[in-house]
């Protein structure tokens, strides 16, 4: 006996050549009877237009009984004569449209296919951004290298690059500090799925060498990073974080990573993501928070955010396609930036969801994220998403005079914290000006509907295989269960979602023409979703502490599997996003800095990193 999956991949072959073989290779209209053996057909009248429910029987038997089922997943409802006439026409009129995945003309599609629609954000908010690349860093202090190895592991990458560019630090002596800090603490995180050692030790050298000889590349010249393993790697693996991965070895660098390479960055770890970029667990257990040891880290950027934070390396690459930067970067205390639709290539990385796919700088400072995102930043062939742009920053520059919008009930209720109204109301003190906004009472989580369509078809093949079955994780809210229950998504459901995300962009466009920055709790879901549909840029940053009584977790409650309760609770960081115009990064990222400096407390660390 087959299993049902089989027979609906391998039924529209075997009905087609059935029904060929029957008539000769041709299906008589409803109401004709077939020609005599040995006739010959009549000919088709010129002009005669191809008309629906004339296609040759293919698929699986379909009934009346079906269709009432299938009502219950769509929530529409037939009348039984509907469902007669449906379950009459479905063989003749639909069961052909999936030739395409199962039939005799099968067109297999790589990986490297994106769809014929893009996403534009700016389509619909036609406001330009920065006229011109503009980039003022912080003015350089003498601070004098630390003489403790940890002291300058901790050191943001705008200190960092001063001491290598005054040829106080080497690059080595930095890259073999990361390493060993890797070696030593990662087992209590486990956020790096693959050191890269010997590409380290020779980036580092060559960048030692370019510097002694005048040739200084710009911040981050020499500066060891990792990048979340779902970015491309020559020669080098890059897992997905998922078991039917685990041995891909990429024959070229991702985009992003050949940019860092032109930098003068030294690559020094894969880091871990949740399998297939979903939440912090990955073939090998779960990426842990620096801050609180029995939690996770979250995700999916979880190796980017516990490695950053725990000071395994200077900066890190994240990506977020539905909180992925913003959630690790809350959780472990970090800077997180994801930038606006298009402006970071993605060729060579990982994808999900091809309209939604943002990759972004995890940083331990707000400046160091803004330099990151000012060197991989800019279109990219293989990325038709990827659009032409300015970054337009000053460190220099004052906000006073900018506005920043918030949402006045949002800062009542969880998961807003007292550290979120605190900041609210430190605005005013920094020259800034506050301004209450609203956004429509809309089903936003209706926008997941074009998520989970999008990710199952870029997994399709391996959902269709049955690949998804090696992956570790197997729970309701996993991505194996995910993928085949997309499969019975209604696609009108999927267009009527992505009208509703133009009607969300345009809510967008007016509240940004009214403030400069939006300021949001982090974890709000309603922002955290239209932001990510809209495509707009956020900067997450830390703003203060919070007591934690239990661990938190990205998964759904397993009874089972209960969370440790804390006693007395722990102290763990809290960060604020702010959202910005599209292409406006430069902007949150001046209000970012200014809050950084007066809240002044990105400098504590985890205890035991």
């Amino acid at each position: 006996m087959k299993s049902r999956r089989q027979f609906l991949i391998t039924a529209p072959l075997g009905m087609l050549a059935a029904s060929n073989a029957c008539s000769g290779g041709s299906t008589p209209p409803a109401g004709q009877s077939a020609a005599p053996a040995g006739a010959t057909p009549a000919a088709t009248p010129a002009g005669m237009p191809p008309a629906f429910g004339t296609a040759p029987v293919m698929g699986p038997p379909v009934t009346a009984a079906t269709f009432a089922e299938a009502e219950k997943l769509a929530q529409v409802a037939m009348r039984p004569a509907d469902r007669e006439l449906a379950a009459g026409s479905w063989s003749r009129t639909f069961a052909y449209l999936a030739e395409r995945r199962s039939g005799p003309r099968r067109v297999p599609l790589a990986d490297d296919v994106a769809p014929a629609t893009v996403w534009t954000p700016s389509s619909i908010d036609r406001r330009p951004g920065p006229a011109a690349d503009v980039f003022v860093r912080t003015t350089a202090a003498a601070t004098p290298l630390p003489a403790s190895d940890a002291d300058i592991a901790h050191a943001p990458v705008t200190a960092l690059s001063r001491w290598i560019e005054r040829r106080q630090l080497t690059s080595d002596r930095l890259t073999r500090i990361y390493l060993q800090r890797i070696e030593t603490l990662d087992p209590k995180l486990r956020s790096v799925i693959t050191v890269t050692r010997d590409l380290a030790l020779k980036q580092a050298a060559q960048a030692d060498a370019e510097i002694a000889a005048g040739r200084y590349r710009g911040p981050l010249h020499g500066i060891p990073y990792g990048v979340k393993d779902l970015l491309d790697t020559a020669g080098i693996p890059t897992t997905y974080g998922a078991e039917p991965f685990r041995n891909r070895v990429p024959a070229a660098d991702a985009a992003v990573v050949r940019r860092l390479t032109e930098a003068g960055a030294v690559l020094i770890a894969k880091l871990s993501l949740g399998a297939l970029a979903l939440n912090d667990i990955w073939f090998g257990g779960q990426t842990m928070n620096p801050w609180v040891l029995e939690e996770g880290a979250s995700g999916s950027s979880a190796g980017p955010g516990a490695a950053t934070a725990a000071a395994l390396v200077a900066f890190s690459i994240g990506s977020e396609t539905g909180g992925s930067i913003i959630a690790p970067a809350m959780r472990c205390g970090v800077t997180g930036l994801r930038p606006t639709f298009g402006r970071v290539p993605r060729t060579g990385a990982m994808t999900l969801c091809w309209s939604l796919d943002k990759l972004g700088p995890m940083t331990r400072s707000v400046e160091d994220a803004l330099l990151v995102l000012q060197a991989i930043g800019g279109p990219d062939a293989g990325d038709v998403s990827s659009v032409p742009c300015h970054l337009a920053f000053d460190a220099s520059a004052p906000v006073k005079g900018l506005t920043v919008g918030y949402l006045p009930a949002w800062m009542d209720m969880a998961p807003a914290t007292e550290v979120d109204g605190a900041v609210l109301k430190a605005l005013p003190s920094l020259g800034l000006t506050t301004k209450p906004v609203t956004l429509p009472d809309w089903p936003y989580d209706s926008l997941q509907t074009i998520l989970f369509a999008e990710a199952a078809a870029a997994f399709e093949e391996l959902t269709l295989s049955n690949g998804v079955d090696q992956m570790k994780v197997q729970v309701p809210d996993g991505w194996p269960n995910l993928f085949r229950m997309s499969r019975f998504l209604s696609a009108v459901d999927f267009v009527q979602a992505d009208r509703l995300r133009r009607r969300v962009a345009v809510e967008m466009a007016r509240i940004f023409s009214e403030v400069d920055v939006l300021l949001v709790p982090s974890l709000r879901s309603e922002m955290l979703t239209a932001g990510n549909f809209t495509g707009h840029p956020s900067l997450t940053l830390r703003a203060g502490f919070v007591q934690a009584t239990g661990a938190r977790s990205d998964w759904a409650p397993d009874p089972k599997n209960p969370l440790p309760t804390f006693d007395p609770p722990r102290r763990v960081p809290h960060g604020v996003t702010l959202v910005g115009r599209l292409f406006d990064e430069g902007t949150i990222g001046r209000v970012g800095l200014a809050l950084e400096r007066a809240l002044n407390v990105a400098g504590e660390r985890p205890a035991g990193f």
